[in-house]
């Protein structure tokens, strides 16, 4: 069998997600009637069809079922790969990553005035995503909210934020000064993708509660601006950093009692001890102190 073209198993990965060769061509930017040969290409090479097209959208055929978690896994690997050469070839780059209401400008700032060798930059990360970033070396240092998966992984805790539970502005207890989770037993709360680190969700679900009771769920969500929406319409409450800036007027954020804090940290790979990560390690702790500086 001839070798795979990693270029023509992308193509045929981004069909498979969007099940629909015109949505797919315009998120590769390729002509649909190129994409579509470009997969039966792909088919040719397999000796299989993996797709099935019909008037009323693509869909998986049993091969192509089969083959696509094998090809994203094969495409996460190469990219792995590149990125992981792409380090070793050149130690005085380094990106910086951070999720959702996490400021590392200052630190990344002082960075670039104390190394104006290195190039240094920033990426947004997404909740669920510093892990693997940083393993598949997309990013080399990561400033996120625990806790994680570390296998693999160095954490330095960097500051605590007390915990707030977020509703609507109209909810029932939206005008209390602080709340215990007696008074939220019940109230249902968005549920992570099946994919998502067991530890976080737990965490910032409070699952299971107490006496050992689930959490009542509230429905799934994948990001950050779809826990503001699905609160803000009211199907559910959340559990937040009480520090974050939630941008909506619609949105209350009341402090609540008897839990642990959440904890913000600097993430490394394990083992990664060159020069750049570890100033940027100092920095961070010395700069980087909480909203309250404590």
């Amino acid at each position: 069998m001839n070798d795979l073209d990693l270029r023509l198993v992308r193509y045929f990965v981004a069909v498979a997600e969007h099940q629909n060769f015109g949505r797919a061509s315009q998120a590769l930017h390729v002509a649909q009637p190129s994409l579509s040969r470009q997969v039966r290409r792909l088919e040719e090479v397999l000796g299989a069809r993996l797709l099935d097209r019909t008037p009323q959208g693509t869909h998986l055929t049993p091969a192509g079922t089969a083959f696509l978690p094998r090809a994203e896994a094969l495409l996460r690997l190469a990219d792995q790969a590149a990125n992981e050469a792409r380090t070793a070839a050149d130690p005085s780059r380094l990106i910086a990553g951070y999720t959702a209401h996490l400021i590392i400008t200052p630190v990344v700032a002082e960075m670039r005035r104390r190394h104006p060798e290195a190039t240094i930059e920033a990426r947004h990360v997404e909740w669920n995503q510093p892990r693997t970033a940083l393993l598949e070396h997309r990013v080399d240092v990561a400033v996120t909210r625990l806790p994680l998966n570390t296998d693999g992984l160095q954490v330095s805790t960097l500051y605590e934020e007390q915990r707030a539970v977020l509703m609507h502005s109209g909810h029932r207890l939206a005008d209390r000064q602080s709340l215990t989770l007696d008074d939220i037993i019940d109230e249902p709360m968005p549920r992570a993708p099946e994919n998502a680190d067991p530890l976080w969700t737990d965490f910032w679900r409070l699952d299971p509660r107490p006496d050992g009771h689930p959490a009542p769920d509230g429905p799934v969500i994948e990001t950050v601006q779809d826990k503001f929406e699905v609160v803000a319409s009211g199907q559910a409450i959340a559990i937040v950093p009480l520090a974050s800036g939630y941008g909506r007027p619609d949105l209350v954020g009341v402090p609540l009692l008897g839990i642990p804090p959440g904890r913000v940290a600097l993430v490394t790979r394990a083992g990664d001890s060159r020069t750049l990560v570890g100033a940027f390690r100092e920095l961070a702790r010395a700069m980087m102190k909480g909203p309250t500086g404590s």
